[in-house]
Parts: C-alpha cells; structure tokens; sequence
C-alpha cells in the first residue's frame, strides 16, 4: 500500500512541474486561461459557445477541448471561428499537464486574450490533476441534482468559480438551490457563483463580466 501510494504522489508531482512550465509558457504570451470542468452533459461546450459568441469582438479566443474520442466538441467551437485543438485522451477520465502542453504548440498563443480548456466530463478525476490555468471553474447542472457538492467534495473544494447551469429547468427538478448552496459554501466560502441558462441566456451576463474582469486584470498585471 504505501508503494501504490509513493507512485501515486511521484506521478502528480511530475505532473504539477509540467503544469508550472503551462503556466510559465501562457504567462510569457499573455494568455489568460480557464478550465472547465463537469459532469458530462452538464453544458461545458455550450458554455463555450456562449462565451465566444458574446466576446470574440472584445477577446482573441482559443480552446483546448479534451474529451475520450471524437472532435465533435472541438468542431463545434471551430466553427465558429476561432482556433480550437482537439485532445483524445485515449481512454483516460481527465486531461493531465502533459496533454495540454502538447496541445498549446498547436494554437497561435501571441494572437490570444484567453484560452478556455474544455475538460473531460467527469466530477473526480480533473481535481487532482493541475494543468497550469490561471483559474479553474466547475459547471454544474440542475438535471444533476442539488447534492453534487456532499457526493464530491474535492471537486467543489478546489475551484475559483461555480456554473449552475439550465436554471430554465429548476421548475422541472427537485432541485434545492439554498441546499447546494450551503454545501458549496462549507467547501469552498465566498466561492463565485454564476446561476444561468445556456438556452435561454438567463444570468449569462454575470458570468461574462466575470471572465472579461478576470482578463483584463491579468493583462494589467502585465
């Protein structure tokens, strides 16, 4: 047991150096990068899509989009002009330091504003591997259910923003806001919360101020 456990924390330590070269190399291009993070279906490319459509006159965009197989999600992005790197991790739940650091030669850094990484759906995996972003944001959903943040705390404990997302639904689900709220705010006190809808565009608004504010600081900081 402690064997498994000496490797465990020799591969996440490899990984967290090849995160800081991540981080080293967006810094030195000046691109502010986010990393979304869900449950499959929770609305992560949507989000994208959103996000892109209402800033791409105000921000250079790119995206990563890491996903098991296909580039279904990276074609959809690309479709809408902008450059978007597919990433099939072959298997593997998550994106780890590695695969986005293959994956950034592949987009023109010097031409961007902010890099949005789209990540394997999933709710335990991505939280233990770091990839160099700046900020790391979960999206969860109305469908999933209100007791996400008791189920998977390490997820919620770890991110610098929340995304509820099809608030158009609430109506529909037995979904206690003020219940996921207080588990979110015994995890992660004071953490950004963004209730919206995808669909609809309800409370979009917030969350874009958010990343433009989020962008801009990093530039000024420059």
């Amino acid at each position: 047991m402690t064997r498994r456990v000496s490797v465990v924390e020799n591969i996440l330590s490899a990984n967290d150096r090849l995160a800081a070269d991540n981080r080293a190399r967006l810094d030195e291009a000046r691109v502010f990068a986010i990393n979304l993070m869900a449950s499959p279906g929770a609305g992560k490319t949507s989000l994208i899509t959103r996000t892109v459509e209402a800033l791409r006159d105000r921000l250079r965009i790119g995206v990563v989009d890491g996903d098991l197989a296909s580039t279904l999600d990276a074609d959809r992005v690309a479709a809408l002009g902008i450059p978007a790197v597919q990433v099939n991790t072959g298997g593997n739940c998550h994106l780890d330091a590695v695969m986005l650091q293959s994956a950034l030669p592949q987009l023109p850094l010097e031409e961007l504003d902010l890099l949005i990484v789209e990540n394997v759906g999933n709710l335990v995996c991505p939280a233990s591997f770091k990839l160099g972003v700046h900020k790391d944001v979960l999206i969860a959903s109305v469908p999933e259910g209100d007791d996400k943040p008791y189920k998977y705390p390490p997820m919620y404990r770890g991110v610098d923003a929340l995304v509820l997302n099809k608030i158009d639904v609430l109506g529909a689900f037995d979904f206690d806001v003020d219940y996921f709220r207080r588990g979110v705010e015994v995890l992660n006190p004071g953490l950004a919360f963004f209730p919206l809808s995808c669909k609809t565009g309800e409370g979009l608004s917030a969350w874009l101020d958010w990343v433009e504010g989020q962008v801009r600081s990093f530039k000024e900081q420059g």
